[in-house]
Formats: C-alpha cells, sequence, structure tokens
C-alpha cells in the first residue's frame, strides 16, 4: 500500500437536524458516569445512552462510594456492551439517526476553548486501519491495555465506530480553499448550545450538486500527504486495528470492508485548539516550600508573582505553593540543549526531568499516584485545589503546540503522559461509521 494520508467520504450514520441537539453528547471519556446519568437524564435520545450504557444499568451498593464502583464495574460488562448496541438500534429504529444516501465528508467547527477566539475547524472521513498499521497514521502516546481492551469489545459489540479519532494535519492550501468555500454557505447544522452549553456548526459534503468538485478536491489533497497525526484518541484507534487485525479481511475500500476503516476529524495544524496540561502534586518530597525554590534555582530563574501564572511562553512554569503564593519559573539557557530531540524539548519533559523527578521524587508519573493531571483548566482553579488541601502545589504549563506533537511523531519518539489538551472535542453521535449495520 502506498504511503498516503487516504481521508474518504463514507454513508455516515448521522441524527436529523431536529433530534441533533438532543443526540449530541461530550465524549464517553470526558464525563464520569455520574456526570453522563444527569447530562442524558430524560433525555432518551441522547448518544450518552450508547457511549455510557453503565448509566442504564443497575448500580448497586449501600452508598454512593459503592454505586460509583459499581458503575465502574457495570461499564465494562456483557451487558454494558450489549445495551451499547442496543441504543443505537433503537435510535436507527426510531429514526433519530439515518445514513446518508451517497458517501459524504463533513466539514465540522467549534468555538476554540476557554474563551481563546477562533473557531477549529476540520473535516470528518474514514481513515484506513491497514495505514495506521503502516505508520502513515502517526502516534506519540502508549496505551494502557484496561482502555484498549474497553474501546476494542464496545466497537466489536456495537458493530460502528461511534466516536471519531482527533487527528492532525500538516496545513495544506487545498485543504483550505475547500474549508473556505463550504463554511461560507449555510451550515447544514447549527447548535448553538448543546446539552453541555457548548456549541458547533457542521456541513455536510457530497450530497449538493456543486460538491462533486470539493469532494475530489479533499480526496487528492489527502492522498498527497504523506501522514496524519494522531491527536486524541491512541486508544480508539489502536482498538480499530485490533478489530481489523482480528477479522481476516484485506485492506480495501470501506465500501467491501468496512471493519478496515475508522472515522476521524482531522484539523490542519494551524487551525488546532491546543490547551495546557498542568500538574499537581501531594506533598514537597520532604522540601518546606523554600527549599523547593531555592533548590530549583540552579536551572530556573524564580520570580515571585503577585497573581496567577499561565506561561506566555516556551521555558516558562508556573508554580503555586499555597500560602506561599505564586512564581513564575524561566528555564535558564544551556539546561536544554540547542539539538535536543523534540520531545526533550517540551515543557513537559522539561518539568519531569528537572523538577518532578530530582526534587518531588515522582520518577515515573504515568503511576505515581502522588501527581495528578488537569487539562483546559485556569490557574486560579488550580489554586483552588491546593488551597482545599489535597495537594501540596500546581504547575501551569504553556501548551504544547501541534507543530511539537507532529516533530515527536515524526521521530517514533512517546510523550509524557497528559501532554496536551485538545479541545473542543467533537460531539458524539454526529457521524457514526457501522462496521454491522445496528438495523
Amino acid at each position: 500500500m502506498a504511503s498516503v494520508a487516504d481521508l474518504l467520504p463514507f454513508r455516515a450514520l448521522r441524527p436529523t437536524v431536529d433530534a441533533a441537539p438532543e443526540v449530541a453528547a461530550p465524549p464517553y471519556d470526558v464525563v464520569d458516569a455520574a456526570e453522563a446519568a444527569a447530562l442524558a437524564r430524560g433525555r432518551p435520545r441522547s448518544f450518552l445512552h450508547v457511549t455510557r450504557p453503565e448509566i442504564d444499568l443497575p448500580a448497586t451498593g449501600p452508598d454512593a462510594a459503592d454505586a460509583d464502583v459499581a458503575h465502574s464495574d457495570a461499564a465494562h460488562s456483557d451487558a454494558a456492551y450489549a445495551a451499547s448496541r442496543s441504543a443505537l438500534a433503537a435510535l436507527v429504529g426510531a429514526g433519530v439517526l439515518a445514513r446518508d444516501a451517497a458517501p459524504t465528508y463533513t466539514v465540522y467547527a467549534a468555538p476554540a476553548a476557554l474563551g481563546s477566539g477562533g473557531t477549529q475547524v476540520g473535516i470528518v472521513g474514514l481513515v484506513s486501519a491497514a495505514q495506521y498499521r503502516a505508520g502513515v497514521v502517526r502516534t506519540h502516546e502508549h496505551t494502557r491495555p484496561d482502555k484498549l481492551e474497553d474501546r476494542r469489545r464496545h466497537i466489536e459489540a456495537v458493530g460502528a465506530h461511534d466516536e471519531p479519532v482527533l487527528l492532525l494535519a500538516a496545513p495544506d492550501a487545498g485543504v483550505d480553499r475547500v474549508l473556505a468555500a463550504v463554511t461560507a454557505r449555510p451550515p447544514d447544522l447549527d447548535v448553538p448550545q448543546a446539552v453541555d452549553g457548548g456549541a458547533f456548526r457542521l456541513w455536510v459534503v457530497g450530497t449538493g450538486a456543486d460538491d462533486a468538485p470539493l469532494v475530489s478536491a479533499l480526496e487528492a489533497a489527502f492522498a498527497a500527504m504523506p501522514d496524519l497525526y494522531v491527536a486524541d484518541g491512541h486508544h480508539r484507534s489502536e482498538a480499530a486495528a485490533l478489530v481489523w487485525d482480528g477479522s481476516g479481511r484485506p485492506a480495501g475500500g470501506p465500501d467491501d470492508a468496512p471493519v478496515g476503516w475508522f472515522p476521524a476529524l482531522v484539523i490542519p495544524a494551524d487551525r488546532a485548539c491546543v490547551l495546557p496540561y498542568d500538574r499537581l502534586v501531594t506533598d514537597l518530597g520532604g522540601r518546606t516550600a523554600q527549599g523547593l525554590l531555592d533548590a530549583l534555582a540552579a536551572d530556573w530563574e524564580v520570580t515571585a508573582s503577585a497573581g496567577p501564572v499561565r506561561p506566555a511562553r516556551r521555558g516558562e512554569v508556573g508554580l503555586y505553593l499555597g500560602r506561599h503564593g505564586w512564581h513564575r519559573l524561566a528555564v535558564r539557557p544551556g539546561v536544554v540543549p540547542d539539538d535536543a530531540p523534540p520531545v526533550v524539548r517540551l515543557d513537559v519533559s522539561l518539568l519531569q526531568r528537572t523538577v518532578l523527578d530530582p526534587f518531588l521524587g515522582i520518577s515515573d508519573p504515568r503511576t505515581d499516584p502522588r501527581i495528578g493531571f488537569l487539562g483546559g483548566r485556569t490557574p486560579a482553579d488550580l489554586a483552588a485545589i491546593v488551597d482545599g488541601g489535597r495537594f501540596a502545589c500546581a504547575f501551569t504549563l504553556h501548551p504544547t503546540s501541534p507543530d511539537d506533537v507532529m516533530a515527536v511523531a515524526r521521530t517514533g519518539e512517546v510523550m509524557p503522559p497528559k501532554s496536551t489538551w485538545f479541545a473542543p472535542k467533537p460531539y458524539s453521535g454526529l457521524f457514526v461509521h457501522e462496521t454491522v449495520p445496528a438495523v
């Protein structure tokens, strides 16, 4: 197979215009069971009944804590996977979800997160599991076996890929021209306030009389790209490939081998919104606050700040120490070599190498229970959490850029955990790719 990054149109299973505001749901991994249950309550057409089926299964236990554990166990039960399939079939059977008459792309747009201005725009199509296996779709994170097995079982049970993976693409003039042409016309669906307060618009490309040149231009643009990059959805991508591996089906087009393809929202890197992924630590590793500040001075210029710190550029970190206040850390020249590999130059790597490991004793942030991660929040939010007493300090970071993500992926390196928070993530239920028809 040629090393090109195909992104193909497909017959998406999507909600009717009237049903879409109720169907559209936050991705399964950004809400817990309690949040999902609250959002789906009184909304039988919410796609959360497909992606978080445990909310419809009985939870047992004499108190709330036991109920939470029961919900967690239920999410990975045979009954939960069967309930997902039944929920999807019910939506299709009721006409809430309908299949496109012909293969289409979807242009999807949502306001950039945290009021940062602008709009995140991308294109939804199908990506080949074979090309993922060949490394054309590049990754930068490890996957966890338990989460991977959950996604594999979910895909197989539901007979569909019900949430798109988020991919980055290098900016492309041809793609830009299509996006400009499509978004200049009225959207096919405009939801100014979804169930969780977010918003989105979308345009279906492939059904209009003048769409054929746009479809051809998108197919050609992506076929000329050497690679795409997973921004969010490493577990879903790998699970999709595992499902294809187990199918025994040869690589083919989505019409004759639908199991070999999975949906993705591909965003040009210059249109992506990436937020910081900050750190919280439960204790100071046996040091006093002043002792930690003194130790940091070898690699960092440490300056007290009168207010919350959100680093404005690379090489800066904010540090909150409760009653000892905010400090701005600026890395000293030479600490990061000019010829360092892309992964070493990341601020998250710098923080791990010069602060978390040597002074706070966190050598493996993937497994150490003393570290917490918080994405898409303000410095004031982190300070409030520290002041609540559970954590001793918080570190605020400048966001990792899409270019950094792609640079690391090209080298085959793995980024530190929780290096990026891409937002807003696309809503679920808007473009489902069936491998086995629900009805």
